[in-house]
C-alpha cells in the first residue's frame, strides 16, 4: 500500500523525468501525468517504481503504452525509464506544425541525463508516412542525432528508411 509521502515522491519524480524530453511541445511541461497499470510497485530501498500490465502514461501529447515500465531514481531524481511490450509504443507530437512521431520496440530506454532514447528489438520510428526501422535506434536528444544499427549476423534485420515524397 502506498503512503501519502510515497504517492507526492513517485508524482515529483515523474513530473521531473517527464519535463526533461525536450522533443515535446512545449505545453506538454505544463500538463499533468497520467499513469494508468494493472499493478504498480515501489520500492523506496533500491529506488524502483515498476508498473505491470497495459501499462499507459500520458503528458500532454506524450503518451507510452507498454507491458512494463521500470522508473529508476537516484537521490529523489529518476534518472532512467525503461519500458517493455511487444512492442512498447512512444508517441508525441514533436511541434505545432509536425505531425504526431510514434517510436515502437520491444524495449525503449531513456536515459535522462545523457538526454538519449535507445529503442531495442525491431526498432521502428514513424513520422507522417515515413518510416526508420533497424534492430536498434539511438536517439541524441541534445545533438538532435538519430543513429540506427542492423542486427547482428547475416539474418540481422538491416537499418531500413522509407520517406515519402512531398506533395509540392
Amino acid at each position: 500500500m502506498l503512503n501519502n509521502r510515497s504517492l507526492i515522491q513517485l508524482f515529483l519524480l515523474i513530473s521531473a523525468l517527464f519535463s526533461s524530453f525536450c522533443f515535446a511541445l512545449p505545453t506538454d511541461r505544463k500538463q499533468p501525468i497520467h499513469i494508468s497499470a494493472d499493478s504498480a510497485r515501489i520500492d523506496d530501498n533500491t529506488g524502483t517504481t515498476t508498473y505491470k500490465g497495459n501499462v499507459l502514461m500520458t503528458q500532454g501529447s506524450m503518451e507510452i503504452r507498454a507491458a512494463k515500465v521500470d522508473l529508476y531514481r537516484k537521490k529523489d531524481d529518476i534518472n532512467l525509464i525503461i519500458a517493455t511490450g511487444s512492442p512498447a509504443n512512444f508517441r508525441q507530437r514533436p511541434s505545432k506544425d509536425q505531425p504526431i512521431t510514434n517510436a515502437f520496440g520491444e524495449k525503449l530506454e531513456y536515459k535522462i541525463a545523457e538526454q538519449t532514447v535507445t529503442i531495442t528489438g525491431q526498432a521502428r520510428v514513424e513520422q507522417d508516412r515515413d518510416t526508420f526501422s533497424g534492430e536498434r535506434i539511438v536517439y541524441q536528444m541534445k545533438k538532435a542525432i538519430v543513429n540506427a544499427y542492423s542486427g547482428s549476423g547475416s539474418s540481422g534485420q538491416r537499418v531500413k528508411m522509407i520517406i515519402q515524397p512531398k506533395a509540392n
